[in-house]
């Protein structure tokens, strides 16, 4: 009989979510704290302070995340769900993103639809829509150094990055379109080196 790894020896010595219900709690807290952008605080809450992800796999689950159809935290969520407890615990994970924020969501509307014409109303959100795009620029600066490890290297990773900037940025070009072009090229080359 083998010894176990010391991979696996680390991934059980990790922490975890201790049940479906911490699971439904943790992501009902995070939703409820992601005004403007949930992403960075999931990067926080479930790598730097949970520590049920490592920043490898991480920004792994977030690439699939952000090419699979629906919200890309969503997304996230239930992968994170299905990874500890399967069907059950990406149910919880869902559950907890959406339950408590749509009673929110549907409080708030409310009370917009009735100071909508307000114009402090509106510059609150146009500073909203900047607070949203600085916590967005600020994950994804955490997650750059995950990039050195990456088997196209940290060089090719980084020019992918502003090719994906300038097309989607200054040339206007659909995010669906750049998905398929630079993501196939970024995924086959992937292969490709992976495969040697």
């Amino acid at each position: 009989m083998h010894p176990p790894s010391p991979d696996a020896a680390t991934t059980a010595d990790r922490p975890r979510p201790q049940s479906p219900r911490d699971l439904f709690v943790s992501f009902t807290w995070l939703a409820l704290q992601g005004f403007g952008g949930v992403l960075a605080i999931v990067q926080r809450e479930v790598v730097e302070k949970k520590r049920w992800l490592t920043p490898d796999e991480f920004l792994e689950d977030w690439a699939v995340a952000q090419v699979l159809p629906g919200p890309n935290v969503v997304n996230l969520a239930v992968m994170i769900g299905d990874r500890y407890f399967g069907l059950r615990g990406a149910a919880a994970a869902l559950a907890g993103m959406l339950t408590v924020p749509l009673f929110v969501i549907l409080g708030l509307a409310v009370l917009y639809a009735h100071f909508a014409a307000n114009p402090q109303v509106a510059g609150a959100l146009r500073g909203m829509g900047a607070v949203a795009a600085g916590l967005i620029a600020a994950t994804g600066i955490k997650l750059i150094p995950q990039l050195r490890r990456h088997p196209l290297g940290f060089g090719l990773c980084l020019t992918l990055v502003m090719v994906v900037f300038a097309a989607i940025a200054l040339a206007r070009i659909p995010l669906g379109w750049v998905l398929i072009a630079v993501g196939g090229v970024a995924c086959g080359e992937t292969w490709r080196r992976i495969g040697r």
